[in-house]
């Protein structure tokens, strides 16, 4: 683990399943792929799904071939649309509410991944410019997370995100303009199976980057840019992650990784590595 004085941990901004009415099992779809041993339509609850809300394999996912369920994280909006967007009412005991709610959840999905990015930057010393700024964008974010679902539903996500992200990209450069040296710039790179091993990627900028099943190991990603950056089945055994920025854990838990591989603070290591 590292001393990066990260996003704190905020229960809000995290997935807590025993407070959620197992949204993410029946509002999303899925296909039948790599990922997902089947396929479902969006609103149909996953088969595995138990009268609890409780999943049936949950223990058993991976080997089952439900990795994909393994990587999702819903920044908390499952708990939020569950408790205080229905006020605790259920899509199977008001059946009712069934289609607001499942068209709300991806909405606020959304939104609770905004406020996690906006956390973090809040933290970030060299962002102290920009401060102000994200401190409204995160108050404003989050009175959007309250409204009712009509409004939720409405919401022109993308042009909110449109403007959280330009401040997220000038509080990356900030953060990476502190690295000595030239900064690399693979920002939505194909970086598919690439031989990255022991690269030296301090504060560089691997937005959106598709790195998947690339070899990382022993790379050094202190202060690099990871948002959406794809590492499903890439390696990181060895890697330094301290210091990266906008690093989640489900970007952690679709890689690999081993004992080794430095992580910031605010994250786990993934059980499966």
């Amino acid at each position: 683990m590292s001393d990066k004085p990260g996003a704190p941990v905020r229960p809000d901004l995290q997935a807590d399943c025993g407070s959620c009415f197992a949204l993410c099992c029946v509002a999303l779809p899925f296909a039948a792929s790599a990922d997902f041993a089947i396929g479902k339509r969006a609103g149909d609850p996953c088969p595995n799904l138990k009268a609890d809300f409780r999943c049936g394999v949950h223990s058993e996912l991976r080997q089952r071939g439900f990795s994909g369920c393994t990587v999702f994280d819903c920044f908390g909006a499952g708990q939020k649309v569950s408790q205080i967007t229905f006020e605790g009412r259920d899509w199977r005991g008001a059946p009712g509410t069934a289609r607001r709610m499942f068209a709300v959840f991806p909405v606020m999905r959304q939104l609770h991944e905004l406020l996690w990015y906006l956390a973090e930057a809040l933290t970030l010393p060299p962002a102290r410019p920009v401060r102000d700024d994200l401190r409204k964008a995160f108050e404003e974010t989050e009175r959007l997370t309250l409204g009712p679902p009509e409004e939720l539903t409405e919401l022109d996500v993308a042009a909110h995100r449109d403007g959280v992200n330009a401040l997220l990209l000038r509080t990356s450069e900030l953060v990476r303009a502190g690295v000595p040296g030239r900064k690399k710039n693979r920002r939505g790179a194909d970086l598919i199976g690439a031989n990255l091993a022991g690269a030296d990627l301090r504060g560089a900028n691997l937005r959106g980057a598709y790195l998947i099943a690339a070899d990382l190991t022993n790379a050094d990603l202190r202060a690099a840019d990871l948002i959406g950056a794809d590492f499903r089945d890439a390696d990181l055994g060895g890697a330094d992650l301290t210091g990266s920025i906008f690093l989640t854990q489900s970007q952690l838990n679709a890689a690999r990784g081993d004992a080794a591989t430095k992580l910031p603070q605010t994250l786990a290591r993934p059980a499966h590595w």
